[in-house]
Order: C-alpha cells, then sequence, then structure tokens
C-alpha cells in the first residue's frame, strides 16, 4: 500500500468532453463503459453540471434528469457534479427557492458529490447552494471551490482565506478550480502546502493542460500533499482539457502516491471514447484538437471561447484584430475589479473586448450584461469598481448600483412562479424536474418539451 495515496477523480463523462467536443457526448456514449468506469476504483465520476444540462436539451435531444437517473442506475462511485452556486446552470441568479429545489432533486437523482463555485468567489452566491446540499437526507459531498486566478490583487494568502470560509460554511472538502491552466507548478506547490496547514479537510485540485503546465502543477501539488486531482481519459485529456489519467497514474506507480489503479483496466475504456471522440468530431463538424498556448496567462480566457471570439471577428472581416482583442482583454478585467474569468465573468469581458475593439472606441457600445456585472448583480468584484467608471464611462445610474446581492435574488422568479408560466403555455401538470429545466433555460425546455413530450397527454398544447 502507498503511503500517501493519491485519488483521482475523472472527467472523461463531462469535462474532457466539455473543454474537447463542445460536449456533444451522448448517455448511449457513455452506456458501454459505466460498468468498466466503475470498477477502476476512481474518487469520483464527474458526469453532470456544467455545459451538460444545456447540452442536452439544446442539442442532443435528452432529457438531463433522465441521463442522471441512467448514471445512477449503473454506476457505484459518485456522480460528481458542477455547479455555479446562485447561478445553478444558467448564467442569471436564480432566487432561494429555485436553488434549493434545485439542489435536492439533483442529490434525489443521483448526485453524489456537488462541487459548487461562484464567478467572482463571493461566498455570499454559495451559501444557499452549500446549505441545500448539506441538508439533502442522501449526505452528498459538499465540495467548495477556490477559482483561481493570476492578479495584483490575488495571493495564495487570499485563496486560502477563502477555503477557511468554505471550511467554517461546512463543506466537506474544497477545489481549487483553475480553469484556464493558470496555476503554474511551483505556485502550486506553495498554494497546496499553506491549504494542507490552514484546512482540517480534504483539498482537491483541478486544471486545464491550456498552458501546457497541467501534468508538471499535478507532481508539484502532489508532493505538497494535495489529495485528489481531476484527470481525463486519454482520448480526452490534454490541450485544454484536464491532465491525462494513465499518464498520471503511471507517473505515480511505485511511489508513495501510487493511486492503487491499474492502468491495464484503462486501456479498453480508452479505445471506446476515442473511436467515441472520432465519430463526435464528424457528426458535429468540429475541431477536437487545441494547441497550447502560454499566452493564455496574459489574457486568461479558456481555450474553446477565444476560438468563438476569433470567429465572431472573422464573419466581421476584422481577423486582423485578434490580437488586438487578446491585448484588449486584460484591461476590460481591470476595468472591472479583476474578476475571474470563468462562467459568467468569461463570456462577458470577452464580449466586450471583442465590441471595444471592432468599434474602435472603447465602451461605446456596452451590452446589459457587462453593465449588470458592473454594477453588482452577480456580486461583488474582487477589487471595488471605480464610481466615476461605472457613472460616467457606462452610464449606469448611481441609484442601480447593487452593494447586497441578496437584494438582487429576491428580485428573481420564484419557484411557483416558473410553474405557473409553464402552465400558461399549455404544459399542464408539469413535473418538478421539468420546472426546473425550464427555469434554468426556457426557451430551449419548451422547445424540447414540445419535440419530445407530444406523446405525453399531459403535456399536450391546449
Amino acid at each position: 500500500m502507498a503511503k500517501n495515496p493519491v485519488q483521482i477523480m475523472e472527467t472523461v463523462l463531462r469535462d474532457g468532453h466539455q473543454s474537447l467536443c463542445a460536449t456533444r457526448m451522448r448517455i448511449e456514449d457513455m452506456l458501454p463503459q459505466l460498468e468498466a468506469l466503475d470498477a477502476v476504483g476512481y474518487k469520483a465520476l464527474e458526469a453532470w453540471g456544467g455545459a451538460t444540462f444545456d447540452t442536452c436539451l439544446r442539442f442532443l435531444g435528452e432529457d438531463p434528469w433522465e441521463r442522471l437517473d441512467t448514471l445512477k442506475a449503473n454506476l457505484n462511485t459518485p456522480i460528481q457534479m458542477l455547479l455555479r452556486g446562485q447561478n445553478l446552470l444558467g448564467y442569471n441568479h436564480y432566487s432561494n427557492d429555485v436553488v434549493e429545489k434545485f439542489v435536492q432533486k439533483a442529490s434525489q437523482h443521483g448526485v453524489g458529490v456537488f462541487r459548487i463555485f461562484d464567478a467572482l468567489n463571493d461566498v455570499r452566491n454559495l451559501k444557499v447552494a452549500i446549505n441545500a446540499a448539506l441538508n439533502c437526507p442522501e449526505k452528498p459531498e459538499v465540495q467548495g471551490c477556490l477559482v483561481y486566478t493570476i492578479s495584483p490583487v490575488h495571493t495564495n494568502e487570499k485563496f486560502v482565506e477563502l477555503a477557511k470560509e468554505l471550511q467554517d460554511m461546512g463543506c466537506h472538502s474544497v477545489c481549487i478550480k483553475d480553469m484556464s491552466g493558470l496555476l503554474k507548478p511551483y505556485v502550486a506547490e506553495d498554494l497546496v502546502k499553506k491549504l494542507k496547514a490552514a484546512l482540517d479537510i480534504p483539498v482537491e485540485l483541478h486544471t486545464h493542460c491550456t498552458s501546457g503546465f497541467g501534468h508538471a502543477t499535478y507532481l508539484k501539488a502532489i508532493e505538497a500533499g494535495v489529495d485528489i486531482i481531476d484527470t481525463a481519459l486519454a482520448p480526452f485529456s490534454s490541450d485544454t482539457s484536464q491532465p491525462c489519467t494513465e499518464t498520471m497514474v503511471r507517473a505515480l506507480e511505485g511511489t508513495e502516491y501510487d493511486t492503487g489503479i491499474d492502468v491495464q483496466k484503462l486501456t479498453p475504456i480508452s479505445k471506446h471514447f476515442l473511436s467515441v471522440k472520432k465519430r463526435i468530431i464528424e457528426e458535429f463538424n468540429l475541431k477536437g484538437y487545441f494547441d497550447i498556448n502560454p499566452n493564455v496567462l496574459d489574457f486568461q480566457i479558456p481555450g474553446g471561447m477565444l476560438s468563438n471570439l476569433a470567429n465572431q471577428l472573422k464573419e466581421a472581416g476584422m481577423e486582423d484584430k485578434y490580437q488586438e482583442l487578446l491585448d484588449e482583454m486584460p484591461r476590460v478585467r481591470k476595468d472591472l475589479g479583476y474578476p475571474p474569468l470563468v462562467t459568467p465573468s468569461s463570456q462577458i469581458v470577452g464580449t466586450m473586448a471583442t465590441f471595444n475593439v471592432m468599434s474602435g472606441e472603447r465602451y461605446k457600445m456596452v451590452p446589459k450584461e457587462f453593465k449588470d456585472l458592473a454594477r453588482g448583480k452577480f456580486g461583488r468584484t474582487p477589487v471595488a469598481i471605480d464610481r466615476d467608471f461605472l457613472t460616467k464611462t457606462l452610464g449606469i445610474a448611481p441609484e442601480d448600483i447593487i452593494e447586497d446581492c441578496s437584494l438582487e435574488d429576491a428580485k428573481a422568479k420564484t419557484f411557483a412562479e416558473f410553474e405557473a408560466e409553464l402552465k400558461e403555455k399549455g404544459f399542464l401538470n408539469p413535473s418538478e424536474e421539468d420546472v426546473l429545466s425550464y427555469a434554468l433555460f426556457p426557451q430551449v425546455a419548451e422547445e424540447f418539451f414540445q419535440n419530445h413530450y407530444q406523446k405525453v397527454t399531459a403535456y399536450k398544447k391546449l
């Protein structure tokens, strides 16, 4: 037995294909290997949350709740999901009762680990979701996140303070969530050492290979005492995804950190997912492979989003402005108080930078979402935003600046209001799960119901 065995959380069923193949993997692609994955000995299998919910409804014709039921019926290994705190899986703040109901239903359907984060690291946006998960009768693991970023105001010491708050809120573990691969190996070593000294709960590390640091960052973090690492099986690893499962298992074999996983068990599973990847790339006309980009440390935008922004410039006949766009992103982020760039803040900052470059004048056109983030609708930014920038440059009225994000939550529609709205549209007796799907993605869910529930009397149009 290894002295300090490292546990592995496998991402092939969620972040692996989200990072490389636009989250297009279907449940039928997963089913043939669930028994084999279950037998590996993973700490957990990430298989729900993130972009999977939206993609199931929008592109794959699957009910995400039914997918979760199928996964649970075939797995004993805990199923992990990624949850955006008060944003759940959407892009707005939802009322407390919607957040609580969603967490309760996810637990009932089989989520065994809730990984909960907030794009701004504002713990006020985490409290409702964390408390709801802690109170679920199924007793899932509740994990709070430190959304990792680099700026003049973000330090390892600040991240440790945040981790201690999460532990005090009742989290069973904390995760360093490095969504853009910004965490350097020796910085990771220092951060993990400080976290292990300050906490009484396990520390997990999640990174991407976008910058090229991934595997080296994991090794230094392991030497510093990290308990769990997130990896993806080879076909869905590296590039803008997680470090490779097989690589890390072999790297640790025979050491005090040996995972105890039999790498030979992984080979046939990876062969299956390689064929799945090839089919998905062909079916959806995806790139599927991405170059390492060390410059991500400067602009910090996740790789998949960068390609979308480049396409926007190309379609506008301004492809030559791409470098100007990359240079503008850090400036916009500074104006906005250095928010970590993860959904939804990454999209908001990236879109604003694109508008600035395309118009040739900074903040000439300002999207509503940018104003909402600036005025405090999504929570408190790491640095207070200059008041003149808010009122004069962005044209936000002083009375619209929000100091307490919980006041904004109180304005959100309640579960009962979403249910009544769905019934008014002619969907009689919707399940609580369907109401939640509608609350998160109204137009997408409504179209899904029309296409997939026509044979169910309760869902026939009046």
